[in-house]
């Protein structure tokens, strides 16, 4: 047990970012709308929650920085694809390198700095014996994010609105002639996953690392976008994608700690041969994809005038 719950604790923790940046995603393309800049999102919201986290002294609102540099990000994003109907492809490296790039520019004065640890958990259950002071003394966005991956299954499979989100996904033609507002409905989609994926970069930054550097995000948001076809496109699966990815990333820390005589550059990899090996295993089995991918993910929608 003094083994297994600092590694559960660590998986949860290493997780929650990726989880936060698939589920953000997974409401993109399940209006139809694939976002290859996610990568992008997540390094301007890091930089952006440093910032304001560093000169606010407080996490929550760098928190909240992260959370609308991303949503300003994706809606620069839903302008190109909604109204423009731009390639969705092309706008997504666009989102990516502009934040890329934006990110760098705007952390180089806070390289080398880092934020003061506070006190996190849940104020009750963090005093229990054995599993308070690793399980339950986590940031409390760990678990507003398990919370989050609840809520939206029941949004996407047990309410109206989010039906029609499904729907605007596999057919917007048919919601169009429905006469709903399929523009808009992506729009929102779009702003709500930018959202997620800023909370996913500003975590990194302000809560997981608590310091700025370029790049730090690392591939995450490849690696999100790998999640979401991992979980067949469900929140609920997304999540357990998210913390068995997050326990493949910690488990290199591990195994060292406990003296395993592995390669680290062999532990390090581990995270994206299997977000390589699951890409080919889904894309190997056209009939499952046709099954659980939306429809209409990827194509503009170009209503008649």
């Amino acid at each position: 047990m003094e083994n297994l719950l600092p590694l559960v604790a660590a998986t949860l923790n290493a997780g929650t970012p990726l989880a936060l940046a698939a589920l953000g995603l997974a409401m993109h393309e399940r209006a139809g709308v694939i976002n290859l800049g996610a990568e992008g999102m997540m390094l301007l919201a890091a930089a952006a929650g440093f910032a304001a986290a560093f000169h606010t002294g407080s996490p929550w609102w760098g928190l909240a920085a992260g959370a609308a540099a991303g949503a300003a990000l994706a809606a620069g994003f839903a302008l190109l694809v909604v109204v423009f109907n731009a390639s969705q492809y092309g706008s997504g490296l666009a989102a990516m390198l502009l934040g890329s790039g934006l990110s760098a520019f705007a952390g180089v004065s806070y390289a080398g700095r880092s934020l003061a640890r506070g006190e996190t958990g849940l104020p009750l259950l963090r005093e229990l014996p054995w599993v308070g002071n690793t399980v339950f003394a986590l940031h409390p966005l760990v678990y507003a994010t398990m919370a989050l991956a609840v809520l939206l299954a029941w949004f996407l499979y047990r309410t109206r609105a989010g039906m029609l989100l499904r729907a605007v996904g596999e057919s917007p033609e048919s919601a169009h002639a429905l006469g709903y507002p399929v523009g808009r409905i992506r729009t929102l989609a779009i702003l709500a996953g930018g959202l997620c994926c800023g909370l996913a970069g500003a975590y990194l930054s302000v809560v997981y690392t608590q310091l700025w550097s370029e790049g730090m995000v690392a591939g995450r948001g490849w690696m999100a976008l790998a999640l979401i076809a991992f979980g067949m496109w469900h929140p609920l699966w997304i999540l357990l994608g998210a913390y068995l990815f997050g326990g493949l990333t910690m488990l290199q820390f591990q195994l060292q700690g406990m003296g395993v005589q592995v390669p680290s550059q062999f532990l390090a990899m581990l995270p994206y041969v299997c977000t390589i090996a699951v890409l080919a295993l889904r894309g190997a089995n056209p009939g499952w994809l046709r099954r659980n991918m939306p429809r209409s993910l990827g194509r503009p929608f170009l209503p008649e005038r």
